[in-house]
């Protein structure tokens, strides 16, 4: 069930005519209004002016540069506070490599047999074993500990019992040592704007990687002297040693502050550092493998004296690096507040003037704003309700059209462009006004010419009935009375067409009948009514009386049901027709069920929604394919409150119409009550699917109401 077939051909008649004249009312109208000049006013009363004044391009390069330097000032400040925070980690991490150097030394030159050597080493393991706990803080240097360190007890054990190798405990330590510095914050490549700082990063870094080869050659040769002099590779070792540590001190030079290589040459100019370098050059020139006579313990004292001044220096060089971060950071600090205070100044100075800028445009816009809101809610919809239900010349109603415009619209704020925004407004509200009477002019004539047109037709097919019954009655041939009664259920057809103009229209009084009829003779009624009746399947109707105004308005909207239902079917299969008692609601239902091509889900909803308008803004703004809803939805309307026209799916495939009639529309049976007849399962399904489907549309109906 989609669609009625209504009397398309007039009603498209008369919409071309009635869009063709007012197409030309409407031209003739804009022909006549004549455009005047609108010239711009310059400077302060315009609202470019006034806009110009807030929104300017300085205004917002200089907001940019201050979010720039804003920006900038924050980046360096974080830079600063986080090399600040390496920095002193650098430290604590070297504090610790410090401790490390000493006890691999002292653990070398004891497997090499300096038992003297064993008291400092216990001394320097405590240390070791504090500095490692303070570090267990730190995630990163945490987990080298433990992947480099974690055998730590078991080498002191072995190097305590003498079994431990010598060459493999001093590559225990340095994988240590190497690992440690590897991790250290300042090992990456410096980054950042300040050169100063770069160099210092960079030379704290070199300084490092020299103490670890001087710390390294302590330890290796602690062992050599220990032996009497260089076994195996252990002199190419040594150079090893010796070439990177002359490396990393050239590239500290390099990068180093004065005082910073005054205190390295400092370091290697004491009486110790020279006795280093002594045993360094006997040592140097041991290559053939010739033995060395050198006392470990002087080796050790005179190295360690030197490494404690070179650790020493390298504090110097962080401490020089942490202040000059310290420096940047409060450079940085300043630097950001004072722009945030200048971007605040001038974020404060822009708001003021934007707002000042703002009130000059917002208050003569509210009030033009609350003029247009009154027009729209309330002038011009009560002005369009009197002209359409004024007699037919409304012409008074309409206000004249040199009418002055509102004189307070050119008090609004001052602003030439608002005063015409108003005066323009005024015009928009006389024309809609012109136009509202020219559509309810159009309304009323089409109305009208339905009206004459429906009359017209069923005088005419009441006149050919009447002529066929009585030719009907003089007919005796059997063929010649058969084509007859296919004539008269023609006319019936067409009168039911007729009276469907009428009820469109608003006009149609119903058809009199002032008997009750029964509920089955109803439907018989209706089923007259369409063209293929043959393919109607009364299944079972109730026994039930309807009161005598009702009858011909529910046989016509049944009919229309019906029809549709025949239509939209496949030619083979019936339409039923449905009634029964809903004791629960004190109503009576009639069903129609076809199983056709059914509906969407969309296309069901907006089909009831057209069943359940029955006011004239649906019947003119709808389309004409639809006219069959509206008819049905009319016809119920008239029928009064309670009557209800619902579409639902059939089960299996297909629509199905549901007619409620309320109680005061039903007349009581006379004689004794006969009972209802039995109905099948398939319609026992279907009167169930029918009450819940009321149930639901009800509750939704509640809910779209509460909201």
């Amino acid at each position: 069930m989609k669609v009625w077939t209504p009397i398309r051909l007039t009603l498209d008649r008369l919409g071309t005519t009635a869009k063709v004249g007012l197409g030309k009312r409407s031209s003739r109208r804009r022909s006549s209004r004549t455009s005047h000049d609108r010239r711009p006013i310059p400077g302060w009363r315009s609202i470019r002016g006034r806009v110009a004044v807030v929104i300017t391009i300085p205004i917002c390069l200089l907001l940019t540069v201050a979010g720039l330097a804003v920006h900038g000032s924050a980046e360096a400040l974080s830079d600063a506070r986080t090399t600040r925070s390496e920095v002193g980690l650098s430290l604590r991490i070297q504090a610790l490599v410090h401790q490390l150097q000493r006890e691999r030394g002292l653990t070398n030159g004891l497997l090499g047999g300096e038992e003297e050597f064993r008291s400092q080493l216990d001394a320097t393991r405590e240390r070791v074993d504090r500095a490692l706990r303070d570090m267990r803080r730190e995630s990163a240097v945490e987990e080298v500990v433990q992947q480099r360190l974690q055998h730590l007890d078991d080498i002191r054990a072995a190097a305590d019992t003498d079994t431990a190798d010598r060459a493999a405990t001093l590559t225990f330590y340095t994988t240590a040592v190497d690992a440690l510095n590897a991790v250290d914050p300042v090992a990456e490549s410096p980054t950042g704007t300040d050169r100063q700082l770069r160099d210092g990063l960079s030379a704290l870094h070199e300084m490092a990687t020299a103490k670890e080869s001087i710390a390294l050659e302590r330890g290796f040769l602690s062992g050599v002297f220990a032996q009497g002099g260089f076994h195996g590779r252990e002199y190419l070792t040594f150079t090893e040693i010796r070439a990177t540590r002359v490396a990393a001190l050239a590239r500290f030079r390099h990068t180093a502050t004065a005082p910073q290589r005054a205190a390295l040459k400092k370091a290697f100019g004491t009486r110790d550092a020279e006795r280093a370098t002594a045993s360094e050059n006997r040592a140097e020139g041991a290559a053939d493998g010739s033995a060395l006579r050198v006392d470990p313990s002087a080796w050790w004292d005179a190295m360690t004296a030197l490494v404690d001044d070179l650790y020493a220096v390298q504090q110097l060089v962080g401490d020089d690096a942490r202040n000059r971060a310290d420096r940047l950071s409060h450079d940085a600090e300043v630097s950001l507040t004072a722009y945030l205070v200048a971007g605040a100044f001038m974020a404060a100075l822009v708001a003021g003037l934007a707002a000042f800028a703002s009130r000059s445009l917002t208050r003569p816009l509210g009030a033009l704003a609350e003029a247009a809101h009154h027009v729209a809610r309330h002038r011009l919809p009560a002005t369009v309700a009197r002209i359409q239900h004024s007699p037919q010349d409304h012409v008074g109603l309409l206000p004249p059209a040199d009418a002055p415009d509102n004189p307070d619209s050119r008090l609004l704020g001052g602003a030439a462009e608002i005063a015409e925004v108003a005066a323009s407004l005024h015009q928009v509200e006389h024309t809609a006004v012109q136009l509202a009477a020219q559509q309810a002019g159009l309304r009323r004539n089409t109305t009208e010419s339905l009206a004459n047109l429906g009359r017209r037709n069923q005088n005419l097919v009441r006149r050919q009935l009447g002529l066929i019954t009585r030719l009907e009655r003089k007919e005796l041939d059997p063929d010649a009375l058969a084509e007859l009664f296919e004539l008269d259920h023609l006319a019936t057809r067409m009168r039911r067409n007729a009276e469907n103009l009428l009820v469109l229209a608003g006009q149609n009084p119903p058809r009199p009948s002032a008997a009750p009829a029964d509920g089955l003779e109803v439907v018989q009624s209706a089923v007259a009514e369409v063209e293929h009746y043959r393919r109607v399947l009364i299944a079972s109707v109730e026994p039930v009386r309807v009161r005598g105004h009702a009858v011909a308005d529910i046989a016509h909207l049944l009919a229309e049901l019906i029809d549709n239902g025949l239509t939209f079917s496949p030619p083979n299969e019936p339409v039923e027709v449905h009634g029964w008692y809903d004791t629960g609601d004190d109503t009576y239902c009639f069903a129609v069920v076809d199983h056709g091509v059914g509906m969407s889900e969309a296309d069901k909803e907006r089909a009831n929604a057209r069943l359940a308008d029955a006011g004239e803004e649906a019947f003119l703004a709808a389309p004409t394919r639809f006219l069959g809803h509206l008819v049905v939805g009319r016809l119920a309307h008239r029928l009064g409150e309670g009557t209800q026209v619902n579409l639902f799916d059939t089960t299996g495939g297909g629509l199905s119409a549901l007619l409620a009639l309320p109680g005061r529309l039903l007349a009581p049976v006379d004689g004794p009550s006969t009972p209802p007849m039995p109905a099948r399962p398939a319609v026992s399904t279907l009167l169930n699917g029918f009450r819940a489907g009321v149930a639901r549309a009800e509750a939704q109906s509640t809910q779209g109401a509460s909201s």
